[in-house]
């Protein structure tokens, strides 16, 4: 099954270098950086305001474990967020493409 991840980073920089990252060990197809976003959320009990990257990957469902793991080995946060979603449906062409580049 072929998925989005979404992965927020502390700035464009952190999420360009995991990006860059995850596609050259074959862990993701794609991967795009979204350079500004705002956060709003609880951490340790308190209201959280911050600046952020988002970073996309396509990928496939059979790749998620190692990206958690990899994430974690390259992320500046405590607890990154690492979230998967199923894509539905998707151009054929383009999904076949997704699978051939990470050898599925």
């Amino acid at each position: 099954m072929v998925i989005l991840v979404f992965i927020t980073a502390s700035d464009s920089s952190e999420a360009e270098h995991i990006g860059k990252t995850l596609v050259k060990e074959r862990l993701a197809a794609c991967a795009n950086v979204i350079e500004s976003v705002k956060s709003h959320y609880w951490w340790k009990g308190e209201i959280e305001e911050s600046a952020e990257a988002m970073l996309i990957l396509k990928t496939t469902e059979r790749k998620l474990e190692d990206i958690f793991k990899r994430v974690g080995e390259l992320h500046s946060y405590e607890n990154p967020e690492v979230i998967a979603v199923p894509i539905l449906r998707g151009k054929k062409e383009y999904m076949d493409w997704i699978k051939e580049e990470l050898f599925e």
